[in-house]
């Protein structure tokens, strides 16, 4: 009989509990089986700070070479410095990390050469299958004459001075900047990439300790930020920034301690990149990033396009359409510079330096980018997505002045409001996102949407 790992591979990568659903046999097996579907001579792979990790690591190194590829490894590192090396040294790659997820979890993130993700219908149901076969009966014999090598090699000055290329940093005035790293990997990728710049860096939790000893390592939950908001107010800082356990994904507070939004980061960090190209490109934003996104992508002559929410479908999207950038609600941030890969720090670099080339408080920047009332992501437990979907369908379906449509989950349009519904591919919920012209509208269709999908 087959292992079933349906719980395991998820959407985009792999993430489990160690070691109840995974551990380093089962990581061997995905070291092999990933090596077989890229049809990849070599690899590379990296890995983050939780205890789990070196060890998942070297076993899918070690799964890799027993099929005679030759693999680098980079060791401790954020998913874009394994994004950084999989684009520079032109090779697929595999991060260990279970994100933002707490001590117990841990996760491959694959990608083809180039940062090509590797998702559900782009290899990662293949590898599913054959680690699923393995699991019973070990992986067939190789014909490699001799099995690959495996190297180490440090590619973090190499990073950081690729990102540094992209944004002129030299120029701003001085800052102070508090920067969170939840303990998780932006302790080890900040001090190199903002050593040399006109930055006071005051840190907060840079020890590298994947039992997040301090809060959980996702800046997206207002609970996790509030030791960085109090800090920012403490020190009279210009600005915080909040990294995720891999670092991917930035937050960023203003001078005052508040939150700036997802979109409003989006819509800035938009606008640069169009001024960096002329002011031509394509701009993609999921749909419910703000109607400010596209709204100053087009001011700044820019084209925005309209995708569903998730990695692999704005990466597609980049491709597809040639992109120089893209965001997302969750503070994601893909660049065409950065091998149409998501990267917080270069997002964080943009906002230092639109922050730092003019005087104002980053409040104000960020108030031309921020032009409506949003509820935020908000959860609601039913027993059937599909039925309550049903039912918002119809409270709203012929009201005049207002449009649907389905392209992930459902969106329904007014002219001063929107709101979209969308079921997780991974528990019982439905996700509520509204936005509108003002506070009271949006508070008003937020409760409305809510008492449907609540019955």
């Amino acid at each position: 009989m087959t292992a079933d790992l349906s719980q395991l591979v998820k959407a985009y990568d792999v993430r489990g509990v160690v070691p109840d659903q995974w551990d380093e046999t089962l990581a061997e097996l995905f070291g092999a089986a990933f090596v077989l579907v890229t049809g990849a001579s070599a690899i590379v792979t990296g890995h983050d700070m939780r205890p789990s990790s070196p060890g998942l690591s070297r076993a899918f190194a070690r799964g890799a070479a027993a099929r005679g590829v030759d693999v680098t490894e980079i060791g401790l590192c954020s998913t874009d410095q394994l994004y950084y090396a999989s684009g520079a040294l032109n090779l697929p790659g595999a991060m260990f990390t279970a994100s933002h997820n707490p001590a117990q979890y841990n996760g491959i993130k694959m990608c083809r050469a180039g940062a090509a993700p590797v998702g559900q219908d782009t290899g990662l149901g293949e590898i599913r299958e054959l680690v699923e076969q393995w699991s019973e009966s070990g992986a067939p014999e190789t014909a490699a004459a001799e099995p690959g090598t495996v190297t180490q090699r440090d590619t973090l000055e190499e990073y950081a001075a690729h990102l540094l290329s992209l944004v002129d940093l030299i120029s701003i005035r001085h800052l102070k900047v508090v920067v969170d790293a939840g303990n998780g990997m932006g302790g080890h990728t900040v001090p190199t990439v903002f050593d040399g710049l006109p930055l006071d860096v005051v840190p907060m939790y840079f020890e590298l300790d994947g039992t997040f000893p301090n809060h959980e390592a996702n800046p997206l939950d207002p609970a996790n930020i509030v030791d960085l908001q109090k800090r920012v107010r403490e020190e009279g800082a210009d600005l915080g920034i909040a990294f995720d356990g891999d670092a991917d994904r930035c937050f960023v507070v203003d001078e005052q301690g508040d939150p700036v939004s997802p979109s409003a980061v989006t819509a800035l960090v938009a606008s640069r990149e169009l001024a960096k190209h002329g002011g031509k490109g394509t701009v993609i934003h999921n749909l419910i990033t703000s109607w400010s996104v596209p709204e100053v992508v087009k001011e700044h002559g820019g084209t925005p396009v309209r995708t569903r929410v998730g990695h692999s479908f704005i990466k597609a999207e980049m491709a597809r359409t040639g992109a120089i950038f893209g965001g997302e609600h969750s503070a994601h941030y893909y660049f065409k510079d950065f091998w149409n890969a998501d990267t917080g720090m270069l997002a964080a670099l943009h906002v230092l330096a639109a922050l730092g080339g003019q005087d104002g408080p980053l409040s104000s920047l960020v108030a031309q980018y921020d032009r409506y009332a949003g509820s935020g992501e908000i959860n609601s437990t039913v027993a059937d997505q599909t039925d309550r979907l049903a039912a918002i369908k119809a409270a709203y379906e012929g009201r005049e002045g207002v449009t649907l449509d389905e392209l992930d989950g459902l969106t329904v349009t007014a002219a001063d409001w929107w709101f979209n519904v969308r079921p997780s591919n991974t528990e019982p919920l439905l996700r509520l996102n509204a936005e509108a012209r003002d506070e009271a509208t949006m508070a008003k269709v937020r409760d409305e949407a809510l008492e449907i999908i609540r019955g």
